[in-house]
């Protein structure tokens, strides 16, 4: 192993050898030969560099990014430069308590992170001036597409009657925007028009509208104006808002907008060359049951104390399949966390300052450009001017030899938009480029426009202004929260790995965080030289030829992929082939993916042993063959099987005219042992957030590229602002050309320092710890499934069906009883209900996975004393688990139970003890009573 790969790989050699002796196997070779079928093994290393070393591997990034030039950015386009608090940057953004969190679909040991999704959501209430909010989304772009479907899925009766497909954007939208709405426009069969809403008629046939405010030219228009004019036609509203702005300027929702979306990333989030940042997404109350994304809303838990869950999980794609409301899976947790933070410790006061700020320096810049006869588009903007009849490649020039980039718009205007670190020295630098000087800071922004209202309202807001208090506030969260710094966290399909710290430290460094997207390509050099060789990389671990990095989640790799395989049909004029076949053992989101991408979905069985049933596909797909797009298939598949004839399966799509999308939500079980390109996929997404390392950030970010076979290179997705993609690109599927470039850092750094062989030993030991969890459990659980040498993939699956029978012990309550024991359960009911898959990744350690085979163990023990009647069958260990310190303390004991067995089932808690906040939540009272929205003081003090 390589200095890092033994830091990174758990179990020591002698560990490995332990547990390869009660698995009843000699080596791990021998393992590998059991599990993997041999026929689609490869005979050889994969061609990467040489493992670094941590101290190597620092040095060379760092000499990377010295390679950007990183100028001052006035581009904005829905990106600007903004600072970062020291106290968010140190105790959220480097921070593993923060960082290392799963979503929080466990609300008892999420409380803190959800409590600051929960000030998110609040503040985007307040801003804009609506009824509901959600916890974040991709990006702008995609919530612009989010927004339109949302309209479409709720037009009324008559409307869809009526055939109402048509969908207006305003032309001053940002070109991202726009690029990504096109995409998503296309396969619903959504007719988009583009143009001025000035001039907009209604001829009766649309049902929905996007407008910006401020727009890209940076103008602030009347949008209540536009907003009643497309109101008086029955036309569903979405406002792109600047959040920014919203400080200062009528809300939308104010206004009578439906929706309103944008980006938070100019609250205290690098640039990020992209991001991730969070998107907002806000509407009225009557699109609750539509929204997409994640709702945290204010419940209760079993001693009625106040509590917080994901509200309304009923919509998302993990239940509703193809009939979902979105195929988001992963969000923007982390960066929403930080975004509220901001607004937390600035308060109503700092923030009130720092939009003034950001708007008094665009004024001093109109004033000065105007005194000099120089001819600007609007005088009512906020941060961003827009100057006209000026020559771009002069004033390009001059600006660039000063470091400075503007915005050319390729009709010849400019535009400057400042940003909150920006100062009257760089007034006075932008103003000499034109040869003009400063007047004064004197604001013709229109008094009719302004806010009267006020925003921050909420305490949480107006608590935390110095660095001690917000310190201590943010600890406090943290504390409510499990995360990797407690324990394993092995949720199967989830890959909970190690974020190694060297691996993150990057993504901190200026000349990567402060690089805007949009920046000219020849100043982006460290990043495009990460791009190319982390493209290689992944090409190798994938067999594929090329990889686009641009979907910026596993989702929207997803959609990618098969956007890729339906233009590839297209350019062979197959329009017809619409079918995509999806197993019925794979993810939620794949049929969601499939929908939103226009394919009709014909759902296939699985057999006895949790494999693909074949002789059913292969009937099905000749049924198909004239229209059959192609199979979305995980591999291993989600009952944690390496299913024997997978190049029979995909043979048989092949045969019959369809693509095979392989879902890479597995692919920690083949880096290095074997690939997509080799069982025969033609497209594969890749989840970097588990297989290569990008922390989970408790909910996101993520980032899913995708690498496709050489014949689908051409339609590798492209951008409006960067030459990227294939020849025939399809349309943007992030707003920013690489994605979450940021983070892409992270899995640069996981493969130069693991290098080829830590790579595959990674993979090795993700499967022999998942082997050696079996076997310790087996006499306890029945495995569902196994591969026909009894062995399992990286994961694996426990029967927990029958004690509902047993001892009406739900799989929910064995999951609540793990947190007593300091553990984060497993998957719950997925991909078979009534069971738990179980995945430990290669991180963790035998002593590790020995206190979780421990916990499971004494939780079957505590089930069977319920089978034997020395335990009630409803006032039990399990069923009023979790026990936190305030039912031990403050409450009469009335259980037929000790405290002690409550709280230290076993020993090793009495040295770390994680300490839940809440008892067990109720869901169905948070979502008959839904808040999503941060209660009054009073209401806490009355719960």
């Amino acid at each position: 192993m390589s200095i890092f790969s033994k830091r990174h790989i758990g179990p020591c050699k002698t560990e490995q050898q332990t547990m390869l002796k009660k698995i009843g196997i000699g080596s791990i070779s021998d393992l590998i030969d059991k599990t993997i079928p041999g026929h689609i093994r490869l005979n050889q290393e994969l061609a990467v560099d040489d493992a670094m070393s941590e101290k190597d591997y620092l040095q060379h990034v760092t000499k990377l990014g010295d390679k950007n030039r990183v100028f001052k950015s006035f581009i904005g386009l829905g990106y600007n430069e903004t600072i970062v608090p020291s106290v968010i940057l140190r105790n959220v953004l480097e921070n593993p308590g923060w960082y290392t969190a799963y979503t929080p679909y466990q609300a008892e040991i999420s409380q803190g992170r959800l409590q600051a999704l929960l000030n998110f959501q609040t503040m985007v209430l307040e801003l804009t001036g609506l009824e509901i909010a959600n916890a974040s989304l991709l990006d702008e772009g995609t919530a612009a597409a989010e927004a339109m479907i949302m309209f479409y899925n709720a037009r009324n009766r008559n409307d869809v009657k009526d055939g109402k497909n048509k969908f207006f954007i305003t032309e001053n939208a940002f070109p991202q925007t726009k690029e990504v709405v096109m995409g998503r426009a296309q396969n619903l069969g959504i007719e988009l028009h583009i143009g001025n809403p000035e001039n907009f008629s209604d001829d009766g046939s649309f049902f929905g509208a996007i407008l910006q405010y401020p727009d890209a030219n940076g103008v602030v228009c009347n949008l209540m104006a536009q907003i009643e004019n497309f109101k008086a036609s029955g036309i569903q509203v979405a406002v792109s808002a600047d959040i920014l702005s919203l400080v200062l300027l009528k809300s939308p929702g104010s206004m009578g907008a439906d929706v309103v979306f944008g980006s938070s990333q100019r609250f205290g989030v690098p640039m990020g060359y992209g991001g991730p940042h969070a998107a907002f997404f806000a509407a009225k109350d009557e699109y609750k049951r539509n929204m997409p994304g994640r709702i945290i809303g204010v419940s209760k838990d079993a001693d009625d104390n106040f509590a917080l869950r994901m509200a309304l999980q009923t919509r998302e794609q993990h239940i509703k399949r193809d009939k979902a409301t979105s195929n988001i899976c992963t969000a923007q947790a982390l960066l929403a966390v930080m975004a509220s933070m901001y607004a937390v410790y600035h308060g109503p006061d700092g923030m009130q300052k720092i939009s003034e700020h950001v708007h008094q320096l665009a004024s001093s810049t109109a004033n000065g450009l105007i005194s000099k006869g120089i001819l600007l588009k609007s005088t009512n903007f906020f941060d961003t001017i827009c100057i006209t009849g000026q020559d771009q490649i002069k004033i390009r020039l001059e600006a660039e030899s000063i470091g400075m980039n503007f915005n050319y718009v390729p009709n010849g205007d400019i535009t400057i938009s400042f940003g909150e670190p920006h100062t009257q020295e760089d007034v006075s630098a932008i103003l000499s480029i034109f040869g003009a000087k400063h007047t004064d800071n004197k604001s013709n922004l229109s008094i009719d426009f302004l806010r009267k209202d006020s925003v921050f309202t909420h305490p949480v807001f107006n608590s935390y202004h110095s660095e001690s208090k917000m310190m201590r506030y943010l600890k406090k969260l943290e504390n409510k929260d499990l995360s990797l710094v407690h324990s394993m966290i092995p949720l199967g399909s989830c890959t909970m790995k190690l974020n190694s710290a060297s691996e993150l430290i990057p993504i901190t460094n200026p000349q990567f965080a402060n690089m805007h997207p949009f920046a000219p390509l020849e100043q982006a050099t460290g990043y495009h030289e990460m791009f190319e060789q982390l493209q290689k990389d992944l090409a190798e671990c994938t067999g594929f030829a090329g990889v686009s990095l641009q979907p910026n989640s596993g989702a929207q790799g997803e959609y990618a992929g098969l956007m890729v395989i339906k233009a590839y049909h297209a350019s062979r004029g197959d329009f017809h082939r619409k079918k995509m076949i999806i197993p019925s053992s794979a993810h939620g989101t794949n049929p969601a993916s499939a929908v939103m991408a226009g394919f009709e979905v014909v759902v296939t069985g699985c057999d006895e042993g949790g494999n693909i049933d074949i002789n059913e596909l292969k009937q099905v797909a000749i049924e198909l063959r004239e229209d059959l797009a192609g199979l979305m298939v995980t591999y291993p598949s989600t009952h944690g099987v390496f299913e024997e004839d997978i190049q029979e399966i995909t043979g048989i799509i092949h045969e019959n005219g369809g693509q095979v999308y392989m879902d890479g939500a597995n692919m920690n079980a083949q880096v290095g042992l074997t690939n997509p390109g080799k069982i025969g996929a033609d497209v594969c997404h890749l989840n970097l957030h588990k297989t290569f390392a990008i922390p989970h950030g408790g909910g996101g970010p993520g980032m899913g590229p995708i690498g496709v076979a050489a014949h689908l290179l051409p339609f590798l997705p492209g951008s409006p602002m960067v030459q990227t993609g294939g020849k025939n690109a399809i349309h943007a599927i992030s707003s920013a050309p690489y994605g979450s470039a940021l983070i892409l850092l992270i899995s640069y750094g996981y493969i130069k320092m693991l290098g080829a062989t830590g790579l595959r030993e990674s993979t090795e030991i993700a499967i022999l710890n998942a082997n050696y969890i079996a076997s310790s459990l087996k006499s306890h659980y029945d495995i569902l499934y196994c591969g026909k040498n009894g062995t399992v993939a990286h994961e694996m699956i426990l029967d927990c069906r029958d004690f509902k029978r047993t001892a009406d012990v739900e799989v929910a309550d064995i999951a609540k009883r793990l947190i007593d024991f300091g553990f984060h359960a497993p998957t719950v009911s997925f991909p078979v209900a009534g069971t738990l898959m179980i995945e430990p990744t290669e991180s963790e350690d035998k002593n590790e996975l020995d206190r979780f085979i421990a916990a499971m163990i004494k939780i079957r023990e505590e089930i069977r004393e319920i089978e034997n009647g020395h335990a009630d069958k409803a006032n039990n260990l399990l069923k009023n688990a979790p026990h936190n310190a305030d039912c031990i303390i403050n409450k009469n004991w009335n259980y037929p139970y000790s405290p002690q067995e409550a709280v230290f089932p076993l020993p090793y808690l009495k040295e770390m003890k994680y300490w839940v906040p809440v008892r067990r939540v109720d869901n169905a009272f948070g979502d008959r009573n839904l808040i999503c929205s941060c209660p009054s003081v009073e209401s806490y003090t009355t719960a």
